[in-house]
């Protein structure tokens, strides 16, 4: 397995400087960094260029992660929203491929976080969603890029929120490089088993996200049982990406959008910019071996 982080862990805002991360990343022991895709249709050639080198430079792999727009829902009853939708990932698909990023995940079937004071059809929706996400599987599949269907809790998302809902959807859309993506956050809502449910997704789970039940990064002590979750993804025969998505700090619009109203950072959000970033960096780094020796200590 490899093992990364998603750069918003260190942000109060959407966004921020990739090329930073991706030469931090692998200096506390990470594989991957995922990034945001949105804005990378933006992105001039000079930006592409140098992340892709300065993560190649690293070691690190980038992986992207994404919660589209209202208005680029391909669920969309709208065709105009549709067609924006399809218009955003040809730009995205396009500077993923330059930036040799084959993985993309998230609730990219709708759109995040659901507005739950406009009606919904569940039953439209997937159908609309199912179709095109064929057409948007054979666009990223020109790129080799894969794309994960994460299940989300039924407080942020309704279409997706367990890993039968997610095997469901990817056996509908049938096509190879669309899997099921699953998030230990998420899962801690939905899923009456941890284990269980990632004995559902099988051979069809394509991307892995982490996270302790209160979005702090995994570590011993916490009520999460990561040597059972180990030790499913190695029955299945899990060898892919896991990714941790922590956040831990107040402010901006990644505090408010993820609902963070409390410090959760052990007083980093306190401390001036260099040192906060420090204790942040010493815990990722913590984190990620304690999750490495976890999961691979789990093999049978």
């Amino acid at each position: 397995m490899e093992y990364g982080i998603y750069y918003a862990y260190w942000e109060r805002q959407w966004g921020g400087d990739y090329l930073k991360y991706a030469k931090k990343v692998g200096r506390l022991g990470f594989d991957i960094l995922e990034i945001s895709c949105a804005s990378l249709g933006d992105m001039a050639a000079p930006q592409i260029r140098d992340l892709r080198q300065a993560a190649a430079d690293s070691g690190v792999r980038l992986t992207g992660g994404y919660g589209p727009k209202p208005s680029e829902n391909i669920a969309s009853a709208d065709p105009v929203v549709v067609k924006n939708a399809f218009e955003f990932w040809k730009r995205t698909f396009d500077v993923l491929g330059q930036l040799g990023i084959t993985l993309a995940g998230g609730g990219i079937y709708s759109y995040w976080p659901v507005d739950f004071g406009k009606p919904f059809n569940k039953a439209e929706d997937l159908t609309r969603s199912i179709e095109n996400m064929k057409k948007l599987a054979d666009m990223a599949a020109a790129y080799g890029i894969t794309l994960g269907m994460e299940s989300l809790n039924r407080f942020e998302g309704y279409l997706i929120n367990t890993a039968a809902e997610a095997l469901t959807y990817v056996k509908a859309v049938g096509k190879d490089n669309v899997k099921v993506m699953l998030d230990t956050f998420h899962m801690n809502i939905e899923e009456d088993s941890f284990i269980d449910a990632i004995h559902t997704a099988g051979p069809h789970l394509g991307h892995f996200h982490i996270g302790e039940a209160n979005r702090r990064p995994p570590r011993t002590g916490g009520r999460i049982d990561w040597q059972g979750i180990a030790g499913a993804l190695h029955d299945i025969g899990y060898t892919g990406t896991v990714v941790m998505e922590p956040f831990v700090l107040q402010g901006g619009q990644v505090g408010s959008d993820i609902k963070v109203w409390r410090d959760m950072s052990n007083s980093a959000n306190g401390m001036d910019g260099v040192a906060g970033e420090k204790e942040l960096d010493e815990e990722a780094r913590r984190s990620v071996a304690f999750i490495r020796k976890t999961f691979e200590g789990g093999k049978k």
